[in-house]
């Protein structure tokens, strides 16, 4: 990672990385070495493809574990959002304007956001947007793909 961008995590953020850096070194990196030198057993080298996917796989997890280690050292754990107003830590549920659907979204630091697990960015358009307000506020929000409206219907 390079710059010295600030590092916003959630305290449970900041847990995981801890987690996941722990899980690296503790398990990860033993049975990798494991590995390397059972392939280095079987003889040749240069033509050992056990040899070569250990040697990959380790360079991957050492590359890793300076990553989250960069991350925790460079992190800033933000305090959660006052009670009913959107920020760092908040789930909120919204209300799209035009349709009624509904969605809900925690907000959290970038490097934690996931769209899969319903993890927005405070840094996204939609995060940035909500944040600071309560419920029954309609924001507007600006995408790529035009503005749109959503009512914030619970904060948690």
């Amino acid at each position: 990672m390079s710059g010295k961008k600030e590092i916003k995590l959630t305290a449970a953020g900041f847990t995981e990385i801890e987690e996941e850096l722990a899980k690296l070194r503790e398990e990860d990196r033993p049975r990798i070495i494991q590995a390397i030198k059972e392939a280095r057993a079987q003889g040749d080298l240069s033509e050992n493809a056990d040899y070569d996917a250990a040697r990959e796989e380790q360079a991957k997890t050492e590359s890793r574990i300076k990553e989250l280690e960069y991350m925790l050292e460079h992190a800033t754990i933000v305090k959660e959002a006052k009670k009913g107003e959107c920020g760092l830590g908040s789930t909120v549920t919204i209300e799209y304007v035009d349709d009624e659907d509904t969605d809900e979204y925690k907000i959290v630091g970038s490097l934690e956001a996931n769209i899969l697990e319903n993890k927005i960015s405070d840094e996204s358009a939609m995060g940035a947007a909500l944040c600071g307000h309560k419920v029954g506020d309609i924001v507007t929000i600006e995408s790529p793909n035009g503005t749109y409206d959503v009512k914030i219907v619970k904060i948690d």
